[in-house]
């Protein structure tokens, strides 16, 4: 038994934990689990725990539905709001076919492969996610508990839930920068420190059940909906990123005007070049293009900057002294993507730019929103797709969106949205009775 798998069982002895939570994804991001007993424990570190795949979003059909999940000693933690004795903890788990080779559908493979690709290239993948949600009453409507605004700094339930989640957050071994009011009035934020992509993965996947947990135990709903209220900022989850070689920062360069090295400028050129087609995967749902409209701080261009915060790629001031928080900030994704597959799309169109030495276009300083089409056509600057048909037509022809997902997930999340895009082609909306019905 492997060092890690013995710290596990040790754990489990001395903190009184009877069951254990063995957690992993669909496609779309949703989070499965099952539960194993203390003594079923060792069998799982050592062999995996199998289970009917059939079911789940994306993984096997009926004819090859046996599955086995290998929980990852590395992500055991106890889950704080359940009781202490006969307790609960949870492992993140890599999903395999019987036979021990991966399962191509599970999205942690999806990112470790990608994460492999860096690796061989000498990189290790950081990053640091801004996630945005909202507080509501409950899930019916969207009655706010708060009208504050950005940095609002009110005495409410609100901020007492914020505080709670991040004190659960910290217990769970996930470290947290910073946390404030949002634009919007009940939207919040809290932002994750720095870490590779793959745990960063795992602890968006743990923040956002933690957020509905809280949540859920003080009586409200809270809810990572792109764009839950109509006149307000949508959610996002603005992703800064940057690959290190060793303790070095492959992003710095001391004598650009930017601060940004060679590589820095390749990565953000391919991020560039592919953001059209990798966005049905940092915004998969119908909702998520009621979020990337103008007038919302939310990206709809394809441009970069330093400071305008309505640019796809905004580059944080640099300070002199810390060259390892040189980094990109990717403005586009919402908060209720699928983490793996989003920290996976974004690496691979990265990588892309940097071994194809792809150019990076001039910045925009300029407010975008402002432009004249006539003048964003002249200087190059296209814009993301307006809805997830375009985006699901976009990414069906994307070499480069096949190979970063592989076969059996890219087929099977154009499958998925695809289904979602008919069932909402054929709904009625509100807006269509309220306009038309009086009228025609």
């Amino acid at each position: 038994m492997s060092e890690s798998a013995s710290y596990v069982i040790s754990a489990c002895r001395e903190n009184d934990v009877k069951f254990i939570r063995l957690w992993f994804t669909d496609i779309v991001g949703a989070l499965k689990s099952f539960a194993i007993t203390v003594e079923e424990l060792e069998k799982a570190l050592d062999e995996g725990m199998g289970f009917d795949g059939s079911s789940i979003e994306g993984f096997a059909r009926i004819d090859e539905s046996d599955m086995i999940a290998l929980p990852d000693p590395a992500t055991f933690q106890l889950v704080p709001w359940r009781p202490k004795e006969a307790g609960v903890a949870r492992m993140f788990c890599d999903i395999y076919h019987p036979d021990g080779q991966p399962f191509e559908g599970d999205p942690r493979y999806v990112l470790r492969r990608q994460l492999k690709r860096a690796a061989d290239l000498g990189y290790t993948f950081y990053v640091s996610p801004e996630l945005e949600y909202f507080y509501f009453k409950d899930a019916k409507g969207t009655e706010p508990l708060d009208r504050g605004g950005y940095f609002d700094q009110i005495a409410d339930a609100a901020h007492d839930l914020r505080r709670e989640t991040v004190l659960t957050l910290e217990a769970m071994g996930i470290e947290v920068e910073y946390s404030h009011h949002e634009v919007a009035p009940s939207q919040h934020e809290i932002a994750l420190r720095y870490t590779d992509a793959l745990t960063m993965a795992d602890s968006a996947m743990t923040y956002r059940l933690v957020v509905k947990e809280i949540a859920a135990a003080n009586g409200v709903y809270a809810t990572f909906m792109p764009k839950p209220v109509a006149d307000q900022n949508g959610s996002g989850m603005h992703v800064h990123q940057s690959l290190f070689k060793g303790e070095r920062n492959a992003f710095f360069d001391p004598e650009d005007p930017y601060h940004l090295s060679a590589i820095a400028r390749g990565y953000m050129a391919g991020l560039l070049h592919h953001s059209r087609a990798i966005t049905l995967v940092t915004n998969q749902w119908v909702n998520s293009y009621k979020r990337l409209l103008p007038g919302f701080e939310a990206p709809v261009y394809l441009s970069w900057a330093r400071r305008n915060r309505s640019d796809l790629i905004r580059i944080p001031e640099y300070k002199p002294g810390r060259e390892t928080h040189t980094r990109i900030e990717y403005r586009s994704p919402d908060s209720a993507c699928n983490p793996y597959l989003a920290f996976a799309v974004m690496l691979a169109a990265g990588l892309d730019g940097v071994e194809h030495e792809r150019q990076l276009p001039p910045p925009v300083e300029e407010n975008v929103f402002e432009m004249s089409a006539a003048d964003r056509a002249a200087r190059g600057i296209e814009t993301l797709p307006g809805s997830l048909i375009e985006a699901i037509e976009v990414a069906e022809k994307s070499d480069l969106l096949r190979s970063a997902l592989g076969d059996h997930t890219f087929e099977s999340l154009l499958k998925n949205k695809r289904i979602e895009w008919e069932r909402y082609r054929r709904h009625i909306t509100d807006f269509e009775l309220a306009e038309y019905l009086p009228i025609l």
